[in-house]
This record gives structure tokens, C-alpha cells and sequence, in this order.
């Protein structure tokens, strides 16, 4: 029997998979479902150019393979010279807004200004975006499903 934590815990997140409630070890709570490793070097290759290049075919490109994968429409992207006073290097919203640091503006005005920084910033803004996405859909979906079958009880006492 699952326990109402671990119910809640892959109700929220979306597309994960719970495997166990020891919580302590998160890696072996729970497996993501990510494209292909020959997929995600790609979209890590155009992420590295867009930094590089600053050529915005690139940036969406990457996007639209990230967003192909899970069958969502691309979000909308604000660059912007700096967030929360330098504080933030990305935000997202739940109607599918991402804000991100521009590479160039990256590379000016941080501390930790790095490549690999920035493309797990877009990484991580992505993650928020894919979990969020679609709410009211899974939530009516999850209605639906709670209630299938509840009325088909007359032979089924056992």
C-alpha cells in the first residue's frame, strides 16, 4: 500500500516515478523521465552555442526539443540584464513565462559567470516550466480518473 506522502509526492511532480518514501536519499526516491542521452547532448550542444553565439536559433532549437519531448508548447522567454537585483538568474511562472539572464549579460555582472552555470540555470527553469505545465488539464484528468468506475459497484462486492 502507498502511503498518502508518497501519493502526493508523485501526484505533484509530475513526471516522476516513485519508487520508495526514504526521503533522505532523493535519487533513490524517484526516477525522471528524461529524453534520450543523444537527445540532451544535442539540446546541450545549442544551449553551449547560444552562450557562445548568442544566435537565438540555437536557444530555440533546444527549447523546442525540450519541450517536443514532453509534449508541451515552448514557453514564453524574457531575457532580461538582471533579476531581483542580481539576486535571481531565472524565474517562471505558472502561465508558462520564463524569464532568464541573458548569456551576454551573464557573463558581465556574476560572480559564478560560467557556461555550465547558465545552461543549468535553463536546465532548472525548464524543470519548473515542465512540472507546471498544464495544471488545470491534470487536474480534471485526475478528477476523472478518481471517479471512473464508482458508479459499476452492483456486482462487485467483493
Amino acid at each position: 500500500m502507498v502511503d498518502r506522502t508518497a501519493f502526493l509526492l508523485c501526484f505533484y511532480c509530475g513526471p516522476f516515478v516513485v519508487q520508495n518514501t526514504d526521503y533522505r536519499d532523493w535519487e533513490s526516491v524517484m526516477r525522471m523521465i528524461l529524453p534520450s542521452l543523444k537527445e540532451r547532448r544535442a539540446v546541450d550542444r545549442l544551449l553551449s552555442a547560444f552562450f557562445r553565439e548568442y544566435k537565438p536559433q540555437d536557444f530555440k532549437k533546444a527549447i523546442a526539443a525540450l519541450s517536443r519531448f514532453y509534449h508541451l508548447k515552448n514557453p514564453q522567454v524574457e531575457w532580461y540584464e538582471y533579476i531581483d537585483w542580481g539576486k535571481t538568474a531565472g524565474k517562471t511562472y505558472e502561465n508558462g513565462q520564463v524569464y532568464l539572464v541573458h548569456p551576454e549579460n551573464w557573463k558581465k555582472g556574476r560572480k559564478y559567470n560560467s557556461e555550465r552555470k547558465w545552461i543549468n540555470t535553463v536546465y532548472h527553469e525548464m524543470g519548473h516550466y515542465v512540472f507546471w505545465a498544464d495544471a488545470e488539464i491534470k487536474a480534471d484528468m485526475f478528477a476523472f480518473r478518481m471517479v471512473r468506475g464508482l458508479n459499476n459497484h452492483k456486482n462487485n462486492h467483493r
